[in-house]
């Protein structure tokens, strides 16, 4: 069973001018999604509620909306995800901010118990001085996740991944496959940005879902193989079986991985060298335990490298796509393509 996802959109959102242009935008992607109208307006009030807040409270600091579809594992589009990124000062106690008319003044529904009422599911993530981070998705009905495949694996993903401002297609790409075996996840950057990189990372992907699922240095080396005629492109295979507990990784280039334990952290190190170009004679997988309370972050180099999880207190307990979503506000460099991958296992 394989995934390939796409990029969320990139909506800034700076003065109040636009919103109404950026309600249009949205709405043009939920019909294209196939919303009914009653769904489209349920979108509507969710993103002219995000957006109000955004622009009540980010001010100078600014903000944006993120948006993209999300596919069934048949494929088809099932809904919806809108993330909003605010840059002001934060919120001391988030939870009474969900109670109608504390936060509202000046918008038009019941501010963040609104976002919540009308979304299928919600995530919120505020701290003072770190800003605010929201998250809905809203299906389409009778388009409810499907998530017992991925629960047979006891994992939980999700990705934040963002073209370079006004870039249409992102360099950076993703995929994900599961089986008896395991699941499998492939994290590619080609080269610069724009159609090209894009074309590169789309080919990377093909190859890996045409592959025998093996081991993710045999799987890497056979996109190299594949790829020469494109601009090339970084890139790292991550293998996870949660019945062995154990995680497989390989990558080549400047892709940066992470994996969070109990009182232990590990960067996952990668080959130097550019897939479809140049990778060393030899590479191989490198081991480590996978199990309940493990987290493993991938990134492209369109995210800062000195992160830490220390300075967002109790986040990891959040969403996983609450995770990239935070990681990506306070640290994407916006001078690239930015993809960020969070797997959390769940047992």
């Amino acid at each position: 069973m394989d995934f390939n996802f796409s990029a969320h959109q990139h909506f800034p959102l700076s003065d109040r001018s636009f919103l109404n242009i950026v309600r249009r935008d949205i709405g043009k992607v939920a019909e294209t999604a196939g919303f009914t109208e009653v769904e489209i307006g349920r979108v509507n009030l969710v993103v002219t509620e995000m957006a109000t807040n955004l622009l009540k409270h980010a001010g100078a600091k600014g903000g944006e909306l993120l948006v993209k579809p999300m596919q069934e594992e048949d494929g088809q589009t099932s809904g919806l995800e809108i993330i909003c990124l605010d840059n002001g000062p934060g919120m001391s106690d988030p939870q009474r901010m969900m109670e109608d008319g504390v936060s509202t003044y000046g918008s038009m529904g019941q501010g963040l118990g609104a976002i919540k009422r009308q979304s299928d599911f919600f995530d919120i993530y505020s701290k003072r001085e770190l800003g605010t981070v929201l998250l809905s998705r809203i299906y389409r009905k009778g388009k409810a996740p499907k998530s017992a495949a991925r629960a047979a694996h006891r994992f939980q993903m999700g990705v934040v991944m963002v073209p370079k401002p006004g870039e249409k297609v992102s360099g950076d790409g993703y995929c994900l496959r599961l089986s008896q075996e395991g699941a499998y996840v492939l994290i590619l950057d080609g080269l610069g940005h724009g159609e090209n990189a894009h074309e590169a990372s789309n080919q990377g992907i093909k190859v890996f879902l045409q592959q025998p699922k093996e081991s993710p240095s045999t799987m890497l080396r056979e996109i190299h193989a594949q790829i020469k005629k494109t601009r090339g492109a970084v890139g790292a295979i991550a293998h996870w079986n949660a019945e062995s507990g154990q995680l497989f990784f390989c990558g080549v280039g400047n892709i940066s991985g992470r994996l969070f334990q109990p009182g232990v952290t590990k960067n996952l190190l990668s080959y130097n060298g550019t897939l479809g170009m140049a990778v060393p004679n030899t590479i191989h997988d490198h081991q480590h335990n996978w199990s309940g309370q493990t987290m493993l972050v991938l990134h492209s180099d369109g995210l800062k490298t000195r992160w830490d999880f220390t300075k967002y207190p109790e986040l990891t307990r959040h969403d996983p796509t609450m995770v990239a979503a935070v990681l990506y506000k306070d640290n994407t460099r916006t001078l690239d393509d930015t993809l960020v991958i969070v797997v959390r296992a769940t047992a």
